[in-house]
């Protein structure tokens, strides 16, 4: 059994710990996920995690947080309701309360269908308005943007991956990093990916270099689809046109590459080639607090 130690603060940077990991192991080889030292995880990591158990040849054990606030969080986020049907649990989980309202906009939430996209949208609009006009203090015009972006992000599942993936939306204090409030929507799928996508569609660029930050670039950064129709490939323009108008950040991830779309409030880099590969597409889009009021 290959134990993976899942870092003690889990979101879309150390999940790259997670990876690193099992980059040297076979897609067959037994592994035992150990968060028993995991003491937080963000909308990405809890995803990514439902995401990369898809990936394995064989279903992966895995061992819950020991921290009871923290296993009683990832229990009202819906993590144990989907994981308990793609790992072999290690140890007993909390119990399921039922559903209550609480900071998070969206629990994790299965999607493979355009029905799902639009039950997504509508079950968090009217809460997500409230939470971005008063928490994030942005204009009301910004909750049909967030609806859109949310809405492109999902359909992107149902479009390209090939299966089904997992979304969550969440909104909290992001005191680590930069003090003020933030939405974070997290979309994961362990599907085709980009470039297997765009070479489906033979929509690959004319270029000897082809690989997946190429790709990643190309649909992303260039809006360039697996469909040739007029008007294809707009979905990541449309969120980013969004994310920059309020001071978003957009990230994606796929193969072995990742894009970012850096606005100035961070420190990552635009493009990281050559990481550990995971199959799929995993998406990860934050919006902070407007502090210019």
């Amino acid at each position: 059994m290959n134990v993976i130690l899942v870092p003690a603060s889990l979101d879309d940077q150390t999940f790259e710990q997670v990876l690193d990991q099992l980059a040297p192991l076979p897609p067959d080889a037994r592994i035992l996920l150990d968060a028993r030292n995991t003491t937080w995880a963000s909308p990405y990591g809890l995803t990514a995690l439902l995401t990369l158990a898809q990936t394995r040849a064989q279903k992966p054990q895995f061992m819950p947080p020991t921290r009871d606030d923290t296993s009683s969080y990832w229990s009202r986020a819906n993590f144990f309701r989907y994981a308990e049907d793609l790992f072999e649990i290690v140890g007993t989980v909390p119990f399921q309360r039922p559903e209550r309202d609480s900071r998070t906009l969206l629990e994790i939430t299965p999607v493979s269908r355009s029905d799902d996209v639009h039950t997504v949208v509508e079950r968090i609009k009217d809460k997500a308005a409230s939470i971005l006009t008063q928490n994030l203090h942005l204009e009301s015009r910004a909750v049909m943007g967030f609806a859109m972006a949310l809405s492109e992000a999902c359909q992107n599942i149902v479009e390209h991956a090939g299966r089904g993936g997992w979304v969550a939306v969440q909104n909290y204090n992001y005191r680590k990093r930069m003090g003020r409030h933030v939405v974070q929507i997290a979309v994961c799928d362990a599907g085709v990916g980009i470039r297997q996508s765009l070479e489906s569609g033979n929509r690959r660029p004319l270029t000897d270099r082809w690989d997946d930050g190429v790709a990643l670039e190309s649909a992303v950064i260039q809006g360039t689809s697996r469909f040739p129709d007029f008007g294809r490939g707009q979905g990541f323009k449309g969120i980013r046109g969004y994310l920059r108008k309020w001071k978003g950040k957009l990230a994606v991830r796929s193969g072995s590459a990742r894009v970012a779309e850096v606005p100035s409030w961070d420190d990552d880099v635009p493009r990281r080639d050559h990481i550990a590969p995971m199959p799929g597409t995993q998406l990860f889009i934050m919006i902070p607090e407007e502090v210019d009021r």
